[in-house]
């Protein structure tokens, strides 16, 4: 590689705190449309009131956003990842605009054919998505646990936030005329705004960071093929690993199926808890709570505590203390979650608001904080390549399993019949 210096250690950590705030921004945005969508289903439910829109846009999401990670995650190795987040974020922002454009369009007016066009745009974000989350994780995974353990807390911290926004729109505009829908409105003006920030950062800002130079070109010389246009971004110029010529044998790989086998623990684990997660959230909390003294507040104070402690609970394995390493631990922890289910169903059934708001906050919690756990405990000492590739194999899992958390809730909705 041509990207040396006389003091290597130091290039490893100059522009570190950037970069770490610039991978919350990323992570931030790789969600920021979709929890717009989620934040104010208050608005497509009085728009779709036959069509549960919670449900099925989620339902429209998700097979998209598998499909999309599943395909690239196989031909992750020779993917130009640069293209591919901006790709991705290129069309969160497109998608953002053509929901205003659409609404605007219409009038507000609902309808079967709104409803299809939004549910269109919802199956986009899941293709964005597939193309971001993989190819963000998978090229953060070269770098340091700081930086997944910051686009992870990005993640959630755009639910804390859409939450936020929605709080003020629907207090703002609560006693307007129109004012649900100018609150959506505003919201995804906000969410394409932030998505053109997020294609200027990667694109611009990103790879000229000296960290994220050193961590690539290290990446490079370990073999990997998806950094090349980030470097070149940055101003690196790569080179022929003559080495590799010499000795074979220091470049080969594990296959992708090795990887899943010795990770199979990390993978299972974090399908689970998305299983879990999304059998319950959002589906379940926005129609089968019953009514309470909140009245129209009562779901989005249920999302709000879902993705307040979400954030909180991303950030508890900062201290060392406090993350759970051991993999048996991490896995009984992930599968006591289900005892949330027999939980849920009582308290919705028996119990007041004040308990479901206390579950729902623990599930939050939990969910944060086993995700972090699990994404950065995944064993060290893997090559460029292979962390790549491992990264992007553990968010199809992820995917894998908010889709079928999706479909346990769809099951549960079609047996009590509708």
């Amino acid at each position: 590689m041509s990207y040396q210096t006389g003091n290597g250690q130091a290039i490893r950590n100059e522009g570190k705190r950037i970069a770490i705030f610039v991978c919350w921004l990323l992570g931030n945005g790789s969600l920021f449309p979709w929890n717009s969508m989620l934040t104010i289903e208050d608005y497509y439910a009085y728009l779709f009131p036959n069509y549960h829109p919670s449900r099925v846009l989620t339902l429209v999401y998700q097979p998209f956003a598998v499909g999309t990670i599943a395909i690239l995650a196989y031909r992750e190795a020779t993917l130009n990842t640069r293209k591919r987040n901006l790709i991705g974020f290129a069309l969160f922002f497109f998608s953002s605009l053509a929901i205003v454009i659409l609404d605007v369009a219409t009038s507000g007016k609902g309808g079967i054919g709104v409803f299809i066009g939004i549910c269109i745009i919802s199956g986009v974000f899941g293709i964005a998505d597939g193309h971001v989350q993989g190819g963000l994780v998978g090229d953060l995974y070269l770098m340091c646990p700081e930086f997944v353990q910051s686009f992870l807390a990005g993640l959630a911290a755009s639910g804390a936030l859409t939450s936020a926004l929605r709080f003020i729109t629907k207090a703002a505009f609560e006693n307007s005329k129109g004012g649900l829908r100018n609150g959506a409105l505003l919201f995804f003006a906000i969410s394409a705004f932030f998505e053109l920030l997020c294609v200027l950062l990667y694109a611009f800002v990103f790879p000229k960071l000296p960290i994220v130079k050193y961590y690539r070109s290290k990446a490079a010389a370990e073999g990997s093929k998806t950094v090349a246009a980030d470097l070149a971004a940055g101003g690196v110029q790569t080179q022929e690993d003559r080495g590799a010529e010499e000795d074979p044998k220091s470049l080969e790989l594990l296959t992708k199926k090795q990887l899943f086998l010795e990770n199979i623990d990390y993978c299972v684990g974090i399908y689970v808890i998305y299983v879990l997660t999304l059998s319950i959230f959002p589906g379940f909390l926005s129609e089968d709570t019953g009514s309470h003294g909140l009245g129209s507040w009562y779901v989005l104070v249920l999302i709000a505590m879902y993705n307040v402690w979400d954030l909180i609970g991303r950030y508890i394995p900062v201290v060392e203390r406090l993350k759970l390493k051991s993999r048996k631990a991490l896995l009984g922890a992930i599968i006591s979650r289900f005892l949330f289910i027999p939980a849920f169903y009582f308290t919705a059934k028996y119990g007041g608001q004040g308990w479901m708001i206390f579950l729902t906050s623990f599930l939050g919690l939990s969910n944060g904080y086993l995700t972090v756990c699990v994404l950065t405990a995944v064993p060290k000492g893997y090559k460029g390549p292979e962390q790549n590739a491992l990264g992007n194999l553990l968010v199809v899992c992820l995917l894998a399993g908010i889709f079928s958390g999706v479909t346990l809730d769809w099951l549960w909705l079609i047996g009590k019949g509708w």
